[in-house]
């Protein structure tokens, strides 16, 4: 479905707007790893030479995650017909699968649309930025408790000061228009304090993907006004940290980690011990018995937010399904490749993605 809304948006010549990723819903019950392109590694050239945060915004992906899987790169030179990868696997967080949630481990939103009778179930992602060490983005379940078109910004008294320090003073209200904080769209959460969802001025366009914002969650200006028009007040909002998430696709477990929260800095055993209660928590309490240590170790060591498969089960016996309750019964799994051996890089196709196989990686606020 993207690759199509892609092609058609470059037609038109709109090629810098950035597109929300939509992922098809699982076929099997219980599997929570949604993959956007089924039938192609999803990487894609340089149209010119260009940064790689602009590449990031086409397709709605965060600076640091862009960077994270492109550590090769030079983010701020990506010369013209240079290989980028793009993301294409996600576990869903550990939450009730409804409204909005925010995991600000992954600067990754996930929006589930209501089910529409005769409509496929699908996920939409958006990244986003979150709050600064030292204002952090609140965690817990809340809800939108108010949409504003065009707002206006009260800077907070804390914020003025701050500004006032570094010699950047600011007005007590800052209208609408393109050096809002704010954006043009905001939702406002029902937290103490003004907590917003919110777009981005023209100046502070690539801190989505980082830790940036006073505590509120800042969208690129397309998403959130796509995500505006399509949550309506009181929908749901969790917000969590997930590090590491877990869960199952076609009858393998993958496992994902992402980069310590500056001021949040882990060990790898530290790491290690989380990773082995979310596996628990995915695989109903039990570790699985003979999981691919090598391949949770690179991942727990890059922490670049690939989702890899650590183990696979054998699915039950259509024979003996109703006998066996539909319990899978298990075995060991062979070690999984992370990717195939290297080969050359097929033609990209109309849509900018690429069908064949993988190029070989190396080893309290207001705005």
């Amino acid at each position: 479905m993207k690759s199509h809304l892609l092609l058609a948006l470059l037609v038109l010549g709109f090629a810098d707007s950035s597109i929300a990723a939509t992922y098809p819903w699982p076929e099997i019950p219980g599997d929570t790893v949604v993959v956007e392109h089924p039938d192609g590694f999803p990487l894609t050239r340089a149209e010119s030479d260009e940064t790689l945060l602009d590449i990031a915004r086409r397709f709605s992906l965060g600076q640091t995650e862009i960077v994270r899987l492109n550590q090769d790169l030079d983010r701020w030179l990506v010369k013209k017909d240079e290989v980028v990868r793009l993301p294409n696997r996600r576990v869903l967080p550990d939450t009730p699968h409804e409204g909005i949630v925010l995991n600000i481990s992954e600067y990754r939103m996930y929006f589930y649309p209501p089910a529409q009778s005769g409509m496929p179930r699908q996920v939409m992602s958006f990244a986003h930025g979150v709050g600064r060490q030292d204002w952090k983005t609140p965690l817990g379940l809340t809800k939108v408790a108010k949409k504003v078109k065009d707002p206006s910004w009260h800077p907070p008294e804390s914020i003025r000061r701050e500004h006032a320090a570094m010699g950047d003073p600011l007005p007590e209200v800052v209208p609408p228009g393109p050096h809002n904080p704010l954006g043009a769209y905001a939702l406002h959460l029902a937290l103490p304090g003004e907590y917003r969802i919110h777009g981005t001025d023209i100046d502070k366009i690539f801190g989505i993907g980082m830790q940036i914002t006073h505590g509120c969650v800042r969208m690129y200006p397309e998403d959130i006004e796509q995500l505006y028009n399509l949550v309506p007040v009181g929908t749901p909002v969790r917000i969590v940290q997930q590090q590491i998430k877990a869960g199952w696709l076609d009858n393998r477990l993958f496992i994902e980690v992402h980069p310590d929260l500056e001021g949040g800095e882990t060990t790898y055993n530290q790491r290690y011990e989380s990773a082995m209660t979310v596996i628990a928590n995915a695989n109903n309490g039990q570790v699985p018995p003979e999981f691919n240590k090598d391949v949770l170790k690179k991942a727990l060591t890059d922490q670049d937010g690939d989702p890899v498969a650590i183990y696979e089960r054998l699915p039950p016996m259509p024979e003996f399904e109703e006998d066996i309750g539909l319990k899978e019964a298990a075995a060991p799994a062979a070690p999984v490749q992370k990717t195939p051996p290297a080969s050359p890089l097929p033609k990209a196709s109309s849509s900018g993605y690429y069908q064949g196989p993988p190029v070989a990686r190396k080893t309290s606020g207001s705005f």
